[in-house]
């Protein structure tokens, strides 16, 4: 695996996985202050900033796929490419951590959420969450990914990657019965600050995976308990 940063490595087993992934033009060192500070809140995670294999169009940093000429058209074919390699490296990760897909936790920006959400797209998952910031599906599924959990975070302001990219997709995947939230910052642009942080952190934390609610409720079959909530943007419902 080229010059990724292991961020965190718990003594004795991890408890979880979780894999970041860095924009197009950057590297896996731009994502190692998120680590750090997910590292703070999971001590039992083993963390990991991946660096793509391609040097970038752009003359300096990595990408997952070419960005020359990119275009409605052709960014699914050239993602479908990349996907073999990128799933591999979530495969060597989870091999070395001696974690499983329930247990992994892709997290991605910009380009690297592209790559996180197409891993989930129409094929059997590899991760039990995946969070895309500034992010988009380079097509929208067919159903949803069954046990995996996506969260979407967004800032408003992004010129570069629109937030209607996560609004459309989380309400497209709520209608087929996903497990989703999506929250979108109002001042923020195309980055992360603290308070994406915290939140991310909230939704990891915080959020019952809908199929743990499903697990409990068919072994209590009397429960009251309701099932886990979507986030959509716009809601005043900020809670798990």
């Amino acid at each position: 695996m080229p010059a990724s940063i292991i961020v965190a490595q718990p003594e004795g087993h991890a408890e979880q996985l979780m894999l970041l992934f860095h924009g197009v033009g950057s590297d896996a060192q731009d994502l190692v202050p998120l680590g750090q500070q997910l590292a703070v809140a999971f001590p039992r995670a083993w963390i990991v900033s991946v660096q793509a294999r391609e040097p970038s169009d752009f003359g300096h940093g990595y990408q997952w796929f070419s960005v020359n000429g990119v275009t409605e058209a052709n960014r699914a074919e050239r993602v479908a490419l990349a996907l073999p390699s990128f799933l591999e490296t979530v495969q060597h990760w989870q091999n070395l951590a001696h974690v499983g897909v329930g247990q992994t936790a892709l997290i991605g920006f910009s380009q690297g959420a592209i790559m996180a959400l197409e891993s989930t797209r129409d094929r059997t998952p590899v991760a039990g969450r995946v969070v895309s910031i500034a992010g988009r599906f380079a097509q929208l599924p067919r159903a949803p990914a069954a046990g995996t959990t996506l969260h979407f975070l967004h800032g408003k302001s992004d010129a570069v990657m629109p937030y209607g990219l996560t609004v459309a997709a989380a309400e497209h995947l709520v209608a087929l019965g996903g497990d989703v939230t999506a929250d979108v910052l109002p001042f923020l642009g195309h980055g992360i600050n603290v308070e994406l942080v915290e939140l991310l952190i909230e939704r990891l934390r915080g959020y019952i995976p809908r199929s743990l609610w499903r697990a409990a409720l068919a072994a209590d079959p009397g429960s009251k308990s309701g099932q886990g909530r979507n986030v959509l943007p716009g809601s005043d419902d900020s809670g798990p």
